[in-house]
Parts: C-alpha cells; sequence; structure tokens
C-alpha cells in the first residue's frame, strides 16, 4: 500500500509549513535505519513516516515494531496516532490496548522495584550501591520516555560519583537524555564540564569523540554552523571504526548518530560558514576528519569542487542528496539555511572579479533560471551577504565601487581635525600649568587638589572635562593671568 503526495494529511503539512520529500532518498530504509539503536532509531522512523509518502507505510510499521519492543508506551501511541491519519486501514491504526496495559503494569512494577532497592541502599550509607541505584533507575526512566525523572535520577547520582570513571559515565548519560529531550544547552553544559582541566582524566579523553560529536550538534541545533563545523571536523576518528551492531562497543555513539552522520553534518556546517582556503586547510588536509570524509565520499567531492571553485557541480551534488537530509532527524530544520548560505558563499566568490554581471550569466553559471537567481541576489543583499546593487531593467548584477578619492579627502580632513583639537588642548594645559591653577573641593571645605588629581585634565577628560573647562576654567584662568 501506498500513499500519494497528494493525500490530506501531507497537505495540512505542506500548509503548516512542514517539509514533504516526494522523491525517494538514496539510503535503504532497512540498511539505513540498522545503524541507530535507541529512542533515535525510532524517532528517524517516524520523522520518515510522516515526511516521505512514498516511504511512510514502510517506515511507520517498522516504527510500531520498534516501539512494541520497548517500554514506552508514548512513542507507540505516538506512530499509531499517525497510522491512523495516513494508513486508517491498518491493522496498526488500532491501539493493542493489551500491550499497552501491560506495559505500563511492568513499567509500574519495576519502578517500584528499583526505588525499593535504591531506599535500602540509602539506609545501609553505601555510596556505591546508592551510586548503581541511581542509575540504574535513571536508565529505567530513559528507556520508558520519563527523561525529566531520568535527569533528576542522573543528577542526584552525582553526590554519590567516587571516582573520574564514575563523573564521566553519569555525564555522559546526562547528555543522551539532554539529546533526547532537546536542551541543548544541557548538552552543552555537560561537555564543558568533562572538558575542564580538572576532569582530564584517562576516561575523559577516551569520551572525546563522543563529547566533540555531542557539542557539535548541539551548535548545529542552535544555527551557530562555523563553531559546529570546528567540532565535527575535529572529531576524533575512533568512532569511524566503530562496530555500530555491537551495543558493547564503547566507542559507538549510534544511540544519537553515525560517523556517517558527523561526515555530512561537518561537510555541510563547514561549506556553509569556511571560505575556500579554510576548506582545504582544516577539512580536506584534516587527517582525523579525512577517515570520516571516506564513509561519505559525495561529501568530500563537493567540498572539493567548492574549494575549486566548480561552484555548480558542488550545488549539484547537494541538491542530488536535498530528499535524504530531509529526512535526517538533526539536518531537518536547519538544511533550507544551510544550503542557502552555501550558495550565497558561492555567488559571493563568482562575482568578485567582475564589477558588472548578467542575470543569464548567473543562471547559467549556477544552474537555475533568472526569476529565482533574481530572487536569490535580493534576499543577499537584504541580508548584507553580498555587497552590490540589482539593475532590473538591464537585468543585470553591479558591485558597489567604493571612490578612493572621497575616503581619501575624508580621511584627511578628520586627521586634520583630530590633530587642531590635541594641539589646542594641550596648550590650554599648558597654560593653566604656568598660571599655577587649583580647584577646591566643595564638599571638603579646605581640601585643595591640581588638575590632574580630579581627573580633570582637559587632554584626556572626555566630554565632562569639557563641560567643566567652558563653565569654569576660562574665568579663574584670567584671574590666574592678571595676578
Amino acid at each position: 500500500m501506498t500513499i500519494g503526495n497528494d493525500s490530506a494529511y501531507f497537505i495540512k503539512a505542506r500548509q503548516a509549513g512542514r517539509p514533504v520529500v516526494k522523491d525517494l532518498p538514496k539510503f535503504d530504509l532497512d540498511q539505513y535505519i540498522a545503524n541507530y539503536r535507541g529512542k533515535t532509531r525510532f524517532d528517524r522512523l517516524l520523522l520518515i513516516g510522516t515526511t516521505a509518502p512514498l516511504l511512510a507505510p514502510e517506515a511507520l510499521r517498522a516504527a510500531v515494531t520498534e516501539a512494541k519492543q520497548g517500554r514506552d508506551v508514548g512513542r507507540y501511541d505516538a506512530v499509531v496516532a499517525a497510522i491512523r491519519e495516513l494508513l486508517p486501514g491498518d491493522i496498526n491504526a488500532v491501539p493493542d490496548s493489551a500491550w499497552i496495559d501491560r506495559t505500563n503494569k511492568q513499567v509500574k512494577a519495576e519502578s517500584d522495584r528499583l526505588e525499593t532497592e535504591l531506599k535500602g541502599y540509602k539506609n545501609n550509607l553505601i555510596k556505591e550501591s546508592i551510586r548503581m541505584g541511581y542509575d540504574d533507575l535513571g536508565q529505567h526512566f530513559h528507556r520508558t520516555g520519563d527523561l525529566i525523572n531520568s535527569v533528576k535520577a542522573y543528577g542526584r547520582m552525582r553526590d554519590f560519583c567516587t571516582t573520574a570513571s564514575h563523573v564521566v559515565i553519569m555525564t555522559l548519560r546526562l547528555i543522551n537524555v539532554s539529546i533526547d529531550q532537546g536542551n541543548w544547552l544541557a548538552v552543552q553544559t555537560n561537555v564543558q564540564k568533562l572538558r575542564s582541566p580538572g576532569q582530564l582524566s584517562t576516561e575523559a579523553r577516551q569520551t572525546a569523540a563522543k563529547l566533540s560529536a555531542a557539542m557539535g550538534l548541539a551548535l548545529l541545533a542552535s544555527g551557530n554552523f562555523r563553531e559546529a563545523a570546528q567540532e565535527f571536523v575535529e572529531t576524533d576518528p575512533r568512532m569511524a571504526q566503530a562496530r555500530l551492531d555491537d551495543p558493547s562497543d564503547a566507542e559507538a555513539f549510534n544511540e544519537v548518530m553515525t560517523p556517517n552522520d558527523i561526515a555530512v553534518y561537518g561537510g555541510l556546517c563547514a561549506l556553509a560558514s569556511m571560505d575556500r582556503n579554510e576548506l582545504q586547510k582544516h577539512v580536506l588536509e584534516n587527517g582525523k576528519f579525512r577517515t570520516y570524509l571516506e564513509l561519505e565520499p559525495h561529501i568530500r567531492r563537493a567540498i572539493t569542487f567548492f574549494v575549486s571553485s566548480k561552484y555548480s557541480a558542488c550545488l549539484s551534488i547537494l541538491e542530488s542528496y536535498r530528499s535524504d537530509y530531509l529526512l535526517d532527524i538533526h539536518l531537518q530544520r536547519h538544511l533550507g539555511e544551510l544550503y542557502f548560505q552555501i550558495r550565497s558563499k558561492a555567488i559571493q566568490q563568482y562575482f568578485i572579479p567582475f564589477s558588472r554581471v548578467t542575470f543569464a550569466a548567473l543562471a547559467s553559471a549556477f544552474d537555475t533560471d533568472e526569476h529565482t537567481i533574481e530572487q536569490e541576489l535580493t534576499s543577499m543583499i537584504k541580508r548584507k551577504h553580498l555587497d552590490a546593487r540589482i539593475d532590473l531593467v538591464d537585468r543585470v548584477l553591479l558591485s558597489r565601487t567604493a571612490n578612493a578619492r572621497s575616503d581619501v579627502h575624508q580621511n584627511a580632513l578628520k586627521m586634520a581635525k583630530d590633530y587642531e583639537r590635541t594641539a589646542h588642548l594641550r596648550i590650554l594645559r599648558i597654560e593653566m600649568l604656568n598660571a599655577g591653577l587649583e580647584v577646591t573641593d566643595k564638599g571638603k571645605p579646605g581640601a585643595n587638589t591640581t588638575l590632574e588629581n580630579v581627573g580633570l585634565d582637559p587632554l584626556h577628560g572626555g566630554a565632562s572635562a569639557g563641560n567643566w573647562i567652558s563653565e569654569g576654567i576660562g574665568r579663574s584662568l584670567r584671574s590666574g593671568l592678571r595676578d
């Protein structure tokens, strides 16, 4: 059973401004989703099912299976609601009440058991047992979708961590929960805690790849593409060798992202925020990031084309993967801005050697039509990404030429005025000192201070000194000179 692009659900989605992917992506859904585990696996399936009409049935049914393998009833309710709208005749459109009741009872029983054990540990006053009790409780809440209580459990666990490895484990758990919550400020805060000089333990250094990936993801979510790129390109390559099908592999981070995601996120953020020299030095020649780029050769080719000024080829590659990136849970919200900034940079670089370029030439160079290029140029100029003017009569983009003669005259006049003012103030100060001028502080009778002591040096005193001079010094100076 397939779903058309014109179904009521996707018509409403487009009207609400949500993306709807009409074309099939380049990846195979089963192979793609097999690389993930945990909550992100379900979230990605649900996103694909509610964004891509051609993949919706397969993705939503897989999401139901994934939800039933866990104990998060909220996930199951969400995917059943989506199926009810998209596939009303499907067997999964009717909630499995027996499974829901059974799972709720199991979750409650497990919660009661863990809390009872924790109380026993507290009565025995054994710190390690209490720490493990909070750890088990936090993981249980995380698996069942109670993220708020999971954060609370891990937060209370902090007081019972006795070694550096305990702190690292606790902080990584907090980072994972914060990512699932979308609390990016908490992600950055916890990463910085492990990166602080006091936490530079062997365990913290072993998790450097995860910390870089988590920080890069938080910065990407915040729209800070340049700093996100710097984090991704400096990610330790050890994560690229992780076995994604082995949950016990400590290097794997596929409960959040895969090494392929690091290559894509880092490459796109770098293209959007770095110039050609920086791309060559910090991305293509970066030994750490090269390991990740080998997993996504099209990203490396796009960056190479951009560095070589082959902008049309670069943009063509990125456009061919637009459907894939719109189905990525972390890229979807930012893809439009990333692509806009990449195209803006390409147009800027293309326009640098010219004083004027026709819309037709730009449209041909960037494989689009004149109307689209006109809209892009207008948006770039409004956002101050391009210092140029548009001639709609001749349909030409004109560079702004600076008037060098006028600039020289303005700078010379400014220097002359500054010199004149400085000379006047220096002469005035000398005359005041020659007159032996003293200032009496009215707040302290009998207290005489010199001009400099009260901070009224005419040369350095600023506006207050100037006002004081204009009001009182003239009269005092003339009196001193007569004496």
